[in-house]
């Protein structure tokens, strides 16, 4: 399968241009971005790739792309590429408005496109794993979710921190979708959400699930050092069961483990279950979550 990339930022370069690189079955065919200095750049580390000026050239060239842009970019561009016959590799979230994140779906369902969304833990084996047995397992009550960042802290050195759509949007949108991908294939979709402020960007939701079950989130991008991490937990007839930590040599290879997965969707014509879909209800929880937030 031949796929493009669109973007040349950090993430980009950090994961997604190694992680297409380094996969045995998917041939990496080209790389467009924003900027075209950046695109050669990225292009001329990875083996001196085809660098586009006119997205819609790429498009034609290829099978899939992958995305690695703002949510606010990647969904426009990802219905033209549905659109042009190609498979949907995008990152988290799909989209920060609920009608972008529709038209992606819709474009990808029409064309009959394969589409796949990188939630980071769903990809790493042992955390999909325990995912998958706790759904198995069933009889929760309650789950809980935690994802502490200190991106925003003053002494952060992450390429991240100046990222405009997250100054923006905050860790509700950031880190939220990661939340969401442990606690729904468990819990259970949201029929009603609860979200409040906490210091700085901090968002705390609490989830009514459709099986009977709550949930509770507690979201930030701007927590001490020392108080961040992620983890999650479920309580049930089962008793507790607690988010295993997964390393794995990084998300290079949690990426690798999606092109996996939308080869095996374009092959099979079975969704994914983090496909573009799914990624849209995480999208429409999150919005209704932010309208409650808004000044």
């Amino acid at each position: 399968m031949r796929i493009g990339l669109l973007g040349t930022g950090p993430w980009a370069e950090m994961a997604y241009a190694p992680a297409l690189s380094a996969h045995t079955e998917l041939d990496f065919a080209g790389v467009w971005g924003r900027r075209p200095e950046a695109a050669k750049e990225l292009a001329d580390r990875h083996g001196g790739l085809p660098v586009y000026e006119d997205v819609d050239a790429l498009f034609a060239d290829v099978d899939a792309v992958a995305v690695a842009l703002p949510p606010s970019v990647q969904a426009p561009l990802a219905v033209r590429a549905a659109r042009a016959g190609c498979h949907l590799l995008l990152d988290k979230p799909l989209a920060t408005d609920v009608a972008e994140g529709r038209a992606v779906v819709e474009a990808v369902e029409r064309a009959g496109m394969a589409s796949v969304v990188f939630f980071t833990a769903r990809f790493q084996t042992a955390i999909e794993a325990w995912i998958t047995e706790q759904a198995d397992a069933g009889g929760w009550f309650t789950g809980r979710a935690e994802w502490l960042g200190s991106l925003f802290d003053g002494d952060s050195d992450s390429p991240f921190a100046a990222s405009p759509w997250r100054r923006e949007k905050g860790a509700l949108w950031d880190v939220g979708p990661h939340a969401l991908s442990v606690l729904l294939p468990v819990l259970g979709d949201v029929e009603e959400v609860t979200a409040v402020r906490g210091a700085k960007d901090t968002v705390h939701l609490v989830l009514a699930h459709t099986g009977g079950a709550s949930s509770t989130v507690t979201l930030s991008l701007s927590a001490p050092p020392a108080a961040s991490g992620a983890t999650a937990e479920f309580r049930g007839r089962a008793g507790v069961n607690v988010l295993p930590s997964s390393d794995e040599g990084g998300v290079v290879p949690a990426l690798v483990r999606a092109g996996d997965a939308l080869l095996a969707a374009a092959r099979g014509g079975r969704p994914h279950p983090c496909d573009a879909a799914f990624g849209l209800r995480v999208t429409e929880v999150l919005a209704a979550a932010e309208g409650q937030l808004a000044p």
